[in-house]
């Protein structure tokens, strides 16, 4: 070997490369994660709804729990302290009284929901007291009182069914305003709060709802007028759209992306439950209205 040569370079190993993740969704979301936690939470729905009124009654409390829990560490982080307390023992009474004494005595519990939030955080102190007692107005409100109205739906002799169709109506809301979104979504509906949403996508859901609340009004009740299903459908698309707008506004105040990360793929209870607390009320009187109970 002369002088002027060098040896060869050793070979070089080549490094490993690492599995790549799965890309996410368009939607920002674990697509498979979400369908998965998705069937589980709507066969744990509909099983306790089919077994007995009262299992999704307690169901709905849990779920009522739950979202009052994660609103309140939501807003804790802004120092919002929400008196918990009286939340929850008066969202659990508005649930009860509505399934069993009905829309009236919700009212009643409402009212006394607030009252006690407002003496409950008196004796904490006065610093802050304000902001605290309206944001526990609001969370007795939201989730709760709207929330309530499944206990309405539910009392009736159909109940199950009303429940269902409530469901079914509002979930595919969701349903189709993603599949139209992600293939065809080009004009957002309000990027400011919720850049994902589009235009195209909202005209999927209410074209989705719509066939979904006729097929299930003529499935569920075939002496009612079937049309009458297509048009809560297409209203309750849009309710559940501004569900989704208000979740997304309050956490973009806040500063969170979900709510928790409780249900992968979803995140929070209330990420899941935002246009479902919107659409129970509008679907009440609807059906009241379209099928009046004999």
């Amino acid at each position: 070997m002369t002088s002027d040569q060098s040896p060869a370079a050793a070979p070089t190993r080549r490094a490993r490369r690492e599995p790549e993740a799965p890309p996410p969704s368009k939607a920002g979301r674990d697509l498979k994660a979400a369908i998965i936690v998705g069937v589980i939470l709507a066969a744990v729905a509909l099983g306790s709804l089919l077994l007995l009124p009262e299992a999704f009654l307690l169901l709905v409390l849990v779920v009522m729990g739950v979202g009052v829990w994660e609103l309140t560490r939501a807003l804790s982080t802004v120092g919002v302290r929400v008196p918990i307390v009286p939340v929850i023992l008066g969202g659990s009474a508005m649930i009860v009284v509505a399934y069993y004494q009905g829309a009236e005595a919700q009212l009643i519990a409402l009212g006394l929901t607030v009252v006690g939030v407002m003496i409950w955080r008196t004796a904490d102190g006065v610093t802050g007291a304000l902001k605290d007692v309206g944001a526990g107005a609001f969370t007795a409100l939201y989730p709760c009182f709207l929330g309530a109205f499944v206990s309405l739906l539910l009392a009736a002799p159909d109940g199950h069914l009303r429940v269902i169709f409530f469901i079914l109506v509002t979930v595919f809301s969701d349903i189709g305003g993603y599949a139209v979104g992600v293939l065809f979504g080009k004009h957002p509906m309000a990027p400011s709060v919720s850049p994902k949403k589009s235009w195209e996508g909202f005209a999927g859901s209410v074209i989705t709802c719509a066939l979904i609340g006729a097929v299930a009004m003529w499935q569920f009740w075939p002496e009612a007028v079937w049309w009458h299903g297509a048009v809560i459908g297409a209203l309750s698309a849009m309710v559940a759209t501004i569900g989704d707008f208000i979740e997304s506004s309050i956490k973009r105040d806040i500063g969170v992306k979900d709510m928790s990360s409780l249900l992968p793929g979803h995140g929070g209870v209330m990420d899941r439950i935002d246009s479902l607390v919107m659409t129970a009320p509008l679907l009440w009187i609807a059906l009241s209205f379209t099928v009046p109970i004999a």
